[in-house]
């Protein structure tokens, strides 16, 4: 099959900044994110050679769930002065690599992946596979789409297709939605019901497998959990949609320019070096060479947990 990667932009450019110590150019512009995020994509591309491959990114404004919840993500701290200039950088990096980036006002990084990956999967013979470390992409994973997250700093993954999320979380990928509409969630600022933690919320679910048929089923559960899922049955409703991925914002996929055929290393190389990145250039070299040689190899082995 041929592969299709997506990138969260944002939780990989987050992660890179967090895991790496300070890095800058002579002039005192930071760079540590910039070169951790170069530096994984460069090893994820090596380790899974994709066909196709583009970047999705928040574009910094309200979406549409801040309509819908006005305190959604109101407690998430300001961006570090440090990281917020890098994505910058990162932008005008891969617009040298000729890498296909999607941001559109009113929508999340997430909903842009959920619906290029709705029509990535189209196309039976072709394996989505999303780079990301928030789990919320969780719910997108089928047949066709497996997320790779981050575990341990910038190099260490892990690969959840179906069977691995049921393993790991005790869930199928599609009652993550229904998960969170139950437990709302503390980093996006929502609640869900009163007084349902993690683990009835997933005693729950193995029982009534879905949201709504658990709240047509009140009446057989015991008097204090049916009345705290009553009382608060539109904050639940509210939840769902919040946690709720769109699979239809308003962009297509167009596979011949997201082709890795179109990856310009030169013009990438060259804006390294003007930023005083030579070492991430021989990182990526030694990277690329790495992959030559693992190519000569039987059977073919990927540095993926």
């Amino acid at each position: 099959m041929k592969k299709f990667v997506l990138i969260d932009g944002n939780a990989i450019v987050h992660r890179a900044y967090h895991a790496l110590p300070n890095l800058s150019t002579k002039e005192g512009t930071a760079t540590n994110a910039v070169y951790g995020f170069f530096a994984m994509i460069t090893k994820i591309i090596n380790d899974l050679k994709p066909d196709y491959f583009v970047v999705c990114f928040d574009r910094g404004k309200p979406t549409f769930r801040k309509s819908l919840y006005v305190g959604y993500q109101a407690t998430r701290p300001k961006m570090d002065d440090g990281l917020s200039g890098q994505f910058k950088l990162i932008h005008e990096a891969l617009e040298k690599a000729k890498v296909e980036i999607f941001e559109i006002d009113g929508y999340e990084a997430d909903d842009l992946i959920g619906t290029l990956a709705t029509q990535a999967s189209v196309d039976k013979d072709l394996e989505t596979i999303i780079v990301t470390g928030d789990r919320d992409l969780l719910q997108l994973v089928d047949d066709n789409v497996k997320i790779l997250a981050p575990i341990v700093g910038i190099t260490k993954m892990i690969l959840f297709d179906s069977e691995k999320v049921q393993e790991k979380y005790g869930l199928h990928p599609h009652q993550f939605i229904d998960y969170k509409a139950l437990v709302g969630d503390n980093s996006d600022n929502y609640p869900g019901v009163t007084g349902v933690g993690p683990k009835t919320a997933a005693n729950l679910l193995h029982k009534y497998e879905t949201f709504e048929n658990l709240y047509s089923h009140l009446s057989d559960l015991p008097q204090n959990l049916s009345l705290k899922l009553a009382t608060d049955a539109e904050q639940a409703a509210l939840a769902k949609k919040l946690a709720t991925i769109v699979r239809d914002a308003p962009i297509t996929l167009e596979l011949g320019k997201a082709s890795m055929k179109n990856f310009n290393t030169k013009d990438l190389y060259e804006y390294f070096n003007k930023l005083g990145m030579r070492s991430l250039v021989g990182k990526i070299k030694l990277e690329e060479q790495k992959a030559e040689e693992e190519k000569k190899k039987e059977p073919d082995q990927l540095d993926l947990l």
